[in-house]
């Protein structure tokens, strides 16, 4: 499990992990289970960026295990 820049980016925009859980349509267990490198689904990859304003060409900046 490699970390990733999940927490980094949420708590830069001052986004509780519920918040984010709510605008990805997640659970916020799922989120913390993310931001502890757990490994996730693409679409969950893609449904977490989307949350935080990012995009899919962001996905390797946010999850550098996946390059």
């Amino acid at each position: 499990m490699l970390p990733n820049r999940v927490r980094e980016i949420r708590e830069s925009l001052l986004m509780s992990k519920a918040e984010l859980a709510r605008k990805a349509g997640l659970s916020p267990l799922t989120i913390d289970r993310i931001e502890r490198g757990a490994p996730c689904r693409l679409a969950t990859i893609r449904k977490v960026l989307l949350a935080l304003g990012l995009t899919a060409a962001d996905r390797e900046r946010v999850f550098p295990e996946l390059s």
